[in-house]
């Protein structure tokens, strides 16, 4: 599909994208299976460029019949299109991905061939113990096929799961969050995840009321990943360069360059990355401020965002990189946050923690302020009190504001690094390795009354 959309095309350069999806899952409530299924997709872009201008149409299940109408709308948008202003030169051919013409290899059921024994075993010592759960397991695998005049020929076949886990007691007053992510669920431990979970629904049973104020917090790993993917994701050298965001200068230009940390973190990301590897190439299916669809194909390596406690890169186009005069550095779907060598576990921080509180997750996060990347957002599923390094009960749920480049300047310790799952954005980035921090003063604005 991919050569002949090109061969079809009649104007001055094409991309052509293909993606084919397969997702399995398992859903279950109440200690019990509930549904299970398979589902395959398949979407083709076309981006034809005559001139400067550039014209897209995508469109789900093509058939062959329909291909040839899909490539001239999109060739004829291109000669309608007004100039584009990150029009530039196509990135030029290499040899092509090895496996570029590989059948295709889906998901399907068979993936949680021994996860879902385990999850009985898990139900059955839940229900033994007076508690439900209640969530999903899903994987999907994601073939990605990039094609253009230029010469490129790229694949790239991306494996993803993701299980969300939530125990609930019999009386559904307490419940208790945990998720994880995988690449094919051979490495989830459901026995230690029911364990976990079972340990803080036996701390929810004292219940502490406490008011709004800054406390010493413990973040996890997972509400660490959930806040510094939204820094990320608000990191576009473009609204930079025009004022819109954190990380714009006083009186022009960018913050690149500035220390944002006292401690010696390093926030980055690595297409190769063991674990959490992604595309390894710019697969843009339309221009936006962080994106361009003449960098398509275009290699991406390891980056460093922040290294040391230094912004050390924004995310950039070859367009934007010529206004703001800074290194190409596009965007890579994973994100990697470090600290010093031998940084304690989440648990060994909780132990030396005279009074402080232990949260969960966060969840429902928005946007406040772009220019001091202020967001508010809840807790949910577990905030305890932690007092003499011992969990002592379950704290009401709060509102918070904080802004993430803001608290990266405040923590006080950044813990081990491990995979994590992120709560809030895992419908959309999964692939994430963050350490639990320790915030002397995270900013728990309100009480929430939700539960």
């Amino acid at each position: 599909m991919v050569e002949r959309a090109l061969e079809l095309s009649r104007n001055d350069g094409c991309v052509v994208l293909v993606d084919e999806g397969s997702t399995a899952n398992l859903r279950f409530a109440g200690n019990t299976l509930t549904t299970n299924g398979v589902a395959r997709s398949a979407r083709l872009t076309v981006i034809s460029i005559a001139g400067q201008g550039v014209g897209v149409v995508s469109r789900a299940a093509v058939r062959a019949d329909q291909l040839a109408g899909v490539v001239a709308a999109a060739d004829a948008a291109a000669r309608d299109a007004q100039p584009a202003e990150d029009a530039g030169p196509l990135v030029e051919g290499t040899p092509a991905s090895p496996h570029w013409d590989a059948p295709v290899q889906p998901t399907d059921i068979e993936v949680f061939q021994t996860f879902a024994p385990a999850l009985g075993d898990a139900f059955a010592a839940a229900e033994a113990g007076g508690r439900r759960l209640y969530g999903f397991a899903e994987h999907s695998v994601n073939s990605t096929f990039l094609g253009t005049s230029a010469g490129l020929r790229l694949r790239h076949d991306q494996p993803t799961g993701r299980l969300e886990l939530n125990a609930k007691s019999a009386d559904l007053k307490r419940s208790a969050w945990t998720g994880v992510s995988t690449q094919d669920f051979t490495d989830v431990d459901v026995a230690a995840l029911g364990s976990s979970l079972a340990q803080r629904l036996e701390w929810a049973k004292n219940r502490v009321d406490l008011p709004a104020g800054r406390y010493e917090t413990l973040l996890p790993p997972s509400a660490v990943a959930d806040l510094m993917i939204y820094l990320y994701w608000s990191a576009g050298a473009r609204d930079a360069l025009d004022g819109r965001s954190v990380f714009a200068k006083p009186g022009g230009g960018t913050r690149v360059g500035e220390q944002l940390a006292t401690l010696p973190v390093t926030l980055s990301s690595d297409p190769g990355a063991a674990g959490i590897a992604c595309p390894p190439f710019v697969a843009a299916h339309a221009s936006s401020r962080e994106s361009s669809v003449f960098d398509n194909g275009l290699p991406l390596g390891p980056t460093d965002w922040i290294k040391d406690g230094r912004l050390e890169a924004l995310m950039q186009t070859r367009y934007s990189a010529g206004l703001s005069g800074l290194p190409v550095t596009p965007g890579i779907d994973n994100l990697i946050m470090t600290g010093a060598e031998g940084g304690r576990s989440l648990e060994e921080m909780i132990a030396s923690t005279r009074r402080g509180l232990l949260v969960t997750c966060l969840w429902y996060i928005r946007e406040v302020d772009p220019q001091t990347l202020l967001v508010t957002g809840l807790t949910r599923d577990g905030v305890y009190l932690v007092e003499h390094g011992e969990v002592v009960g379950e704290v009401n749920n709060f509102r918070f504001n904080e802004s993430p480049v803001d608290l990266l300047g405040r923590v006080s310790e950044v813990g081990a690094s491990e995979r994590t799952l992120p709560r809030e954005w895992n419908d959309y980035f999964q692939r994430t390795v963050m350490p639990p921090l320790r915030v002397p003063d995270f900013n728990m604005s309100t009480v929430s009354q939700a539960s």
